[in-house]
C-alpha cells in the first residue's frame, strides 16, 4: 500500500533524520582519524607534499 497525505511527510522527515545522522557519523570518524596523527606525522606529510610541488614547479609541469 503506497502512503498517503501526511504520510509522504513522515517520511520525507525520517529521511531527513537519517541523513543528518549519517553526516554526523562520517564526521565524527573523518575527525578521529584526523587527530590520531602525531604532529611529527603531520609535520613531514606538509613537507613531503611540498616537496613534490616544488619539484614539479621547477621540471616545468604544472
Amino acid at each position: 500500500m503506497a502512503p498517503r497525505g501526511r504520510q509522504w511527510l513522515k517520511m520525507v522527515g525520517a529521511a531527513g533524520v537519517v541523513g543528518v545522522a549519517a553526516t554526523g557519523i562520517l564526521a565524527a570518524r573523518t575527525e578521529r582519524r584526523r587527530q590520531a596523527y602525531e604532529p611529527e606525522e603531520i609535520r613531514e606529510r606538509l613537507h613531503q607534499r611540498y616537496a613534490r610541488i616544488q619539484s614539479r614547479r621547477e621540471g616545468g609541469t604544472g
